[in-house]
Protein backbone atom coordinates (compact mmCIF):
# COMPACT_ATOMS: atom_id res chain seq x y z
CA UNK A 1 0.00 0.00 0.00
CA UNK A 2 1.17 3.31 -0.91
CA UNK A 3 2.20 5.71 2.00
CA UNK A 4 0.74 9.30 0.50
CA UNK A 5 1.60 11.96 2.34
CA UNK A 6 4.77 10.95 4.02
CA UNK A 7 7.18 13.14 1.93
CA UNK A 8 4.55 16.11 2.57
CA UNK A 9 4.13 15.17 6.23
CA UNK A 10 7.99 14.98 7.06
CA UNK A 11 8.52 18.13 5.64
CA UNK A 12 6.02 20.14 8.04
CA UNK A 13 7.63 18.46 10.77
CA UNK A 14 10.91 20.10 9.70
CA UNK A 15 9.33 23.23 8.93
CA UNK A 16 8.03 23.70 12.47
CA UNK A 17 11.10 22.40 13.67
CA UNK A 18 13.25 25.34 12.38
CA UNK A 19 10.40 27.76 12.64
CA UNK A 20 10.70 27.31 16.34
CA UNK A 21 14.56 27.35 16.49
CA UNK A 22 14.29 23.10 17.71
CA UNK A 23 17.52 21.62 16.96
CA UNK A 24 17.06 18.21 15.41
CA UNK A 25 18.71 16.49 18.53
CA UNK A 26 16.92 18.99 20.84
CA UNK A 27 13.36 17.65 19.07
CA UNK A 28 14.52 13.83 19.10
CA UNK A 29 15.38 14.27 22.78
CA UNK A 30 12.35 15.33 23.79
CA UNK A 31 10.30 13.31 22.24
CA UNK A 32 12.56 10.51 23.02
CA UNK A 33 13.89 8.82 20.05
CA UNK A 34 17.34 9.11 17.93
CA UNK A 35 18.21 11.82 15.96
CA UNK A 36 18.85 9.27 12.89
CA UNK A 37 14.94 8.44 13.58
CA UNK A 38 13.93 12.42 13.62
CA UNK A 39 15.82 13.14 10.27
CA UNK A 40 14.65 9.27 8.62
CA UNK A 41 10.86 11.27 9.07
CA UNK A 42 12.20 14.46 7.99
CA UNK A 43 13.31 13.48 4.90
CA UNK A 44 10.05 10.83 4.00
CA UNK A 45 12.59 8.00 4.65
CA UNK A 46 10.12 6.39 7.11
CA UNK A 47 6.86 6.31 8.77
CA UNK A 48 6.21 8.11 12.37
CA UNK A 49 3.89 5.64 14.42
CA UNK A 50 0.64 7.44 16.00
CA UNK A 51 2.77 7.37 19.17
CA UNK A 52 5.54 9.08 17.88
CA UNK A 53 3.33 11.90 15.56
CA UNK A 54 1.71 12.76 18.76
CA UNK A 55 4.83 13.30 20.99
CA UNK A 56 6.18 15.44 17.91
CA UNK A 57 3.49 17.78 17.83
CA UNK A 58 3.18 17.99 21.64
CA UNK A 59 6.89 19.14 21.75
CA UNK A 60 6.57 20.97 18.57
CA UNK A 61 3.18 22.87 19.58
CA UNK A 62 0.93 22.33 16.84
CA UNK A 63 -2.06 20.32 16.03
CA UNK A 64 -2.41 17.24 14.21
CA UNK A 65 -4.53 19.50 11.81
CA UNK A 66 -1.54 21.32 10.88
CA UNK A 67 0.24 18.54 9.88
CA UNK A 68 -1.96 17.85 6.73
CA UNK A 69 -1.24 21.44 5.57
CA UNK A 70 1.03 21.65 2.40
CA UNK A 71 4.84 22.45 3.91
CA UNK A 72 5.96 25.99 2.95
CA UNK A 73 9.71 25.45 3.08
CA UNK A 74 10.83 27.76 5.95
CA UNK A 75 13.33 30.65 5.40
CA UNK A 76 17.42 29.61 6.30
CA UNK A 77 16.52 25.80 5.95
CA UNK A 78 19.87 24.19 5.08
CA UNK A 79 18.60 22.05 2.32
CA UNK A 80 15.26 21.74 0.14
CA UNK A 81 12.48 19.50 1.67
CA UNK A 82 11.53 16.30 -0.46
CA UNK A 83 8.84 16.69 -3.16
CA UNK A 84 5.13 17.18 -1.47
CA UNK A 85 3.21 13.94 -2.01
CA UNK A 86 -0.57 14.51 -3.80
CA UNK A 87 -3.21 13.68 -1.33
CA UNK A 88 -4.75 11.02 -1.63
CA UNK A 89 -8.09 8.41 -0.93
CA UNK A 90 -9.00 6.57 0.91
CA UNK A 91 -7.07 2.88 1.11
CA UNK A 92 -4.16 5.08 -0.30
CA UNK A 93 -5.98 5.01 -4.03
CA UNK A 94 -4.58 8.19 -5.96
CA UNK A 95 -6.19 11.24 -5.51
CA UNK A 96 -8.53 12.46 -8.23
CA UNK A 97 -7.30 15.62 -8.98
CA UNK A 98 -4.33 18.37 -7.70
CA UNK A 99 -5.94 21.05 -6.53
CA UNK A 100 -5.50 20.02 -2.71
CA UNK A 101 -7.71 20.04 -0.17
CA UNK A 102 -11.12 21.66 -0.99
CA UNK A 103 -11.09 24.26 1.71
CA UNK A 104 -13.84 27.03 1.16
CA UNK A 105 -13.00 31.02 1.21
CA UNK A 106 -12.45 30.89 4.82
CA UNK A 107 -10.05 27.74 5.11
CA UNK A 108 -12.42 25.51 6.50
CA UNK A 109 -12.07 21.51 4.85
CA UNK A 110 -16.19 21.12 4.08
CA UNK A 111 -18.54 21.81 4.61
CA UNK A 112 -19.20 19.06 2.70
CA UNK A 113 -15.96 16.70 1.75
CA UNK A 114 -16.02 14.00 -1.20
CA UNK A 115 -13.78 11.39 -0.87
CA UNK A 116 -11.47 12.25 -3.36
CA UNK A 117 -10.82 15.28 -1.54
CA UNK A 118 -9.78 14.01 1.59
CA UNK A 119 -6.27 14.43 2.51
CA UNK A 120 -4.33 11.12 3.69
CA UNK A 121 -1.49 10.43 5.88
CA UNK A 122 0.25 6.84 6.26
CA UNK A 123 1.97 5.99 9.41
CA UNK A 124 4.11 3.34 11.04
CA UNK A 125 2.42 -0.48 10.17
CA UNK A 126 0.15 0.88 7.54
CA UNK A 127 -2.34 2.82 10.05
CA UNK A 128 -3.80 5.36 7.45
CA UNK A 129 -5.68 8.88 8.51
CA UNK A 130 -7.66 10.68 6.75
CA UNK A 131 -8.91 13.78 7.52
CA UNK A 132 -12.55 14.22 6.94
CA UNK A 133 -13.47 18.14 7.82
CA UNK A 134 -12.17 21.11 9.68
CA UNK A 135 -13.11 23.92 10.86
CA UNK A 136 -10.82 27.28 11.54
CA UNK A 137 -10.48 27.77 14.80
CA UNK A 138 -11.59 24.51 16.54
CA UNK A 139 -8.72 22.23 18.13
CA UNK A 140 -10.76 19.66 17.20
CA UNK A 141 -9.41 16.25 14.94
CA UNK A 142 -12.03 14.64 12.60
CA UNK A 143 -10.41 11.94 11.48
CA UNK A 144 -11.47 8.21 9.40
CA UNK A 145 -8.71 6.00 10.79
CA UNK A 146 -7.81 2.59 9.70
CA UNK A 147 -5.63 -0.16 11.16
CA UNK A 148 -4.41 -3.03 9.17
CA UNK A 149 -4.49 -6.54 10.38
CA UNK A 150 -1.44 -6.42 12.62
CA UNK A 151 -1.09 -2.48 12.59
CA UNK A 152 -0.57 -0.78 15.46
CA UNK A 153 -0.18 3.15 17.19
CA UNK A 154 3.21 1.84 18.29
CA UNK A 155 5.53 -0.58 16.47
CA UNK A 156 7.29 -1.20 19.90
CA UNK A 157 4.00 -1.67 21.88
CA UNK A 158 4.31 1.49 24.28
CA UNK A 159 1.50 3.50 25.44
CA UNK A 160 0.73 6.92 24.43
CA UNK A 161 0.02 10.23 26.32
CA UNK A 162 -1.69 13.26 24.76
CA UNK A 163 -3.35 16.23 25.40
CA UNK A 164 -7.05 16.54 25.08
CA UNK A 165 -9.58 14.01 24.86
CA UNK A 166 -10.72 11.28 21.89
CA UNK A 167 -14.28 9.82 21.03
CA UNK A 168 -14.31 7.06 18.64
CA UNK A 169 -16.95 4.57 16.56
CA UNK A 170 -15.88 1.30 15.59
CA UNK A 171 -17.66 0.88 11.88
CA UNK A 172 -15.89 -2.36 10.71
CA UNK A 173 -13.29 -5.05 12.15
CA UNK A 174 -11.79 -5.56 15.58
CA UNK A 175 -9.29 -2.86 17.52
CA UNK A 176 -7.28 -3.72 21.23
CA UNK A 177 -7.80 -0.68 22.95
CA UNK A 178 -5.48 -0.43 26.15
CA UNK A 179 -6.43 1.93 28.70
CA UNK A 180 -4.61 2.54 31.31
CA UNK A 181 -4.29 -1.02 32.99
CA UNK A 182 -7.21 -2.36 31.23
CA UNK A 183 -7.90 -4.24 27.87
CA UNK A 184 -10.81 -3.79 25.56
CA UNK A 185 -11.71 -5.63 22.42
CA UNK A 186 -13.68 -3.61 20.69
CA UNK A 187 -15.67 -4.84 18.06
CA UNK A 188 -18.33 -3.12 14.72
CA UNK A 189 -21.12 -1.00 16.72
CA UNK A 190 -18.52 0.18 19.46
CA UNK A 191 -18.17 3.57 20.85
CA UNK A 192 -15.16 4.73 23.09
CA UNK A 193 -14.30 7.92 24.80
CA UNK A 194 -11.52 8.82 27.23
CA UNK A 195 -9.57 11.49 28.20
CA UNK A 196 -6.35 10.98 26.16
CA UNK A 197 -4.15 11.91 28.65
CA UNK A 198 -4.39 8.20 29.94
CA UNK A 199 -2.03 6.40 28.55
CA UNK A 200 -3.33 4.39 25.75
CA UNK A 201 -2.61 2.55 22.58
CA UNK A 202 -4.55 0.59 19.31
CA UNK A 203 -3.22 -2.65 17.62
CA UNK A 204 -5.51 -4.76 15.20
CA UNK A 205 -5.20 -8.47 15.82
CA UNK A 206 -7.97 -9.25 13.65
CA UNK A 207 -7.83 -10.36 10.12
CA UNK A 208 -9.41 -7.51 8.07
CA UNK A 209 -8.71 -4.26 8.62
CA UNK A 210 -10.51 -2.01 11.69
CA UNK A 211 -11.99 1.51 10.12
CA UNK A 212 -13.71 3.64 12.84
CA UNK A 213 -14.04 7.68 13.15
CA UNK A 214 -11.91 9.65 15.77
CA UNK A 215 -13.12 12.96 16.94
CA UNK A 216 -9.96 14.10 18.86
CA UNK A 217 -10.38 17.20 20.78
CA UNK A 218 -6.58 19.00 21.57
CA UNK A 219 -7.93 20.89 24.28
CA UNK A 220 -4.32 21.91 25.23
CA UNK A 221 -3.77 23.10 21.96
CA UNK A 222 -7.04 25.14 21.94
CA UNK A 223 -5.83 26.36 25.46
CA UNK A 224 -2.08 26.89 24.32
CA UNK A 225 -1.11 24.79 27.35
CA UNK A 226 1.13 21.68 27.21
CA UNK A 227 1.21 18.12 28.04
CA UNK A 228 0.40 17.90 31.78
Amino acid sequence: MPAPGVSSLGSRIREERLRRGVSLRGLARDVGVSASMISQIETGKTRPSVSTLYAITSVLGVSIEEVFAPAAEPVGAVAAAPAIAEPAVAAGEPAANSSGPALDAVGRLGPVVPPADRQSLTLDTGVIWEQLGELVGQAVDFLLVTYPPGGSSSSTGGLMRHSGAEYGFLIRGELVLNLGFDEFRLHAGDAFSFESTTPHSYRNEGSEPAVSIFFVIERDVLLGEGLT
